[in-house]
Protein backbone atom coordinates (compact mmCIF):
# COMPACT_ATOMS: atom_id res chain seq x y z
CA UNK A 1 0.00 0.00 0.00
CA UNK A 2 2.79 2.42 0.70
CA UNK A 3 4.19 2.56 -3.23
CA UNK A 4 0.40 3.88 -3.76
CA UNK A 5 0.93 6.79 -1.73
CA UNK A 6 2.00 9.69 -4.51
CA UNK A 7 -0.84 8.45 -7.07
CA UNK A 8 -3.48 8.69 -3.83
CA UNK A 9 -2.07 12.47 -3.21
CA UNK A 10 -1.98 13.21 -6.84
CA UNK A 11 -5.30 11.83 -7.44
CA UNK A 12 -6.27 13.88 -4.69
CA UNK A 13 -5.21 17.30 -5.23
CA UNK A 14 -6.30 16.50 -9.02
CA UNK A 15 -9.60 15.93 -8.06
CA UNK A 16 -10.17 18.87 -5.65
CA UNK A 17 -9.04 21.39 -8.56
CA UNK A 18 -11.67 19.51 -10.65
CA UNK A 19 -14.22 20.05 -8.49
CA UNK A 20 -13.31 23.88 -8.22
CA UNK A 21 -13.27 24.37 -12.09
CA UNK A 22 -16.51 22.14 -11.95
CA UNK A 23 -18.38 24.46 -9.42
CA UNK A 24 -17.06 27.33 -10.70
CA UNK A 25 -18.08 26.79 -14.75
CA UNK A 26 -21.54 25.56 -13.41
CA UNK A 27 -22.04 28.60 -11.09
CA UNK A 28 -21.31 30.26 -14.27
CA UNK A 29 -23.64 28.33 -16.28
CA UNK A 30 -26.43 29.14 -13.45
CA UNK A 31 -25.86 32.86 -13.77
CA UNK A 32 -26.01 32.90 -17.23
CA UNK A 33 -29.37 31.10 -16.99
CA UNK A 34 -31.14 33.00 -14.10
CA UNK A 35 -30.37 36.36 -16.11
CA UNK A 36 -31.85 34.82 -19.20
CA UNK A 37 -28.87 35.18 -21.75
CA UNK A 38 -29.79 31.35 -22.61
CA UNK A 39 -32.80 31.36 -24.55
CA UNK A 40 -35.12 28.74 -24.44
CA UNK A 41 -34.46 27.55 -20.62
CA UNK A 42 -36.91 28.61 -17.79
CA UNK A 43 -35.72 30.24 -14.83
CA UNK A 44 -35.94 27.40 -12.29
CA UNK A 45 -34.15 25.08 -14.33
CA UNK A 46 -31.47 27.68 -12.62
CA UNK A 47 -32.10 26.15 -9.45
CA UNK A 48 -32.16 22.66 -10.51
CA UNK A 49 -28.77 22.70 -11.93
CA UNK A 50 -27.16 24.86 -9.23
CA UNK A 51 -28.33 22.17 -6.71
CA UNK A 52 -26.94 19.52 -9.36
CA UNK A 53 -23.35 21.79 -9.37
CA UNK A 54 -23.10 21.89 -6.07
CA UNK A 55 -24.01 18.01 -5.30
CA UNK A 56 -21.23 17.11 -8.10
CA UNK A 57 -18.64 19.52 -5.70
CA UNK A 58 -19.09 17.84 -2.93
CA UNK A 59 -18.86 14.43 -4.04
CA UNK A 60 -15.40 14.96 -5.77
CA UNK A 61 -14.77 17.23 -2.72
CA UNK A 62 -15.53 14.57 -0.32
CA UNK A 63 -13.77 11.94 -2.30
CA UNK A 64 -10.68 13.79 -2.32
CA UNK A 65 -10.90 13.92 1.44
CA UNK A 66 -11.17 10.28 1.81
CA UNK A 67 -7.90 9.74 -0.40
CA UNK A 68 -5.99 11.80 2.05
CA UNK A 69 -7.52 10.17 5.09
CA UNK A 70 -6.43 6.96 3.54
CA UNK A 71 -2.64 8.82 3.15
CA UNK A 72 -3.04 9.36 6.61
CA UNK A 73 -4.27 6.33 7.89
CA UNK A 74 -1.55 4.60 6.09
CA UNK A 75 1.41 6.78 7.74
CA UNK A 76 -0.03 6.14 11.09
CA UNK A 77 -0.26 2.44 10.42
CA UNK A 78 3.49 2.56 9.29
CA UNK A 79 4.74 4.81 12.02
CA UNK A 80 3.38 2.20 14.45
CA UNK A 81 5.25 -0.96 12.78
Amino acid sequence: MREHLGFLKVSSVVIKIAAWIFLFLGLLGVASLFLGAIPGYPRWMGVTMLVFYVFVFFFLFFTAKLSDLLIKVVNEIKKEV
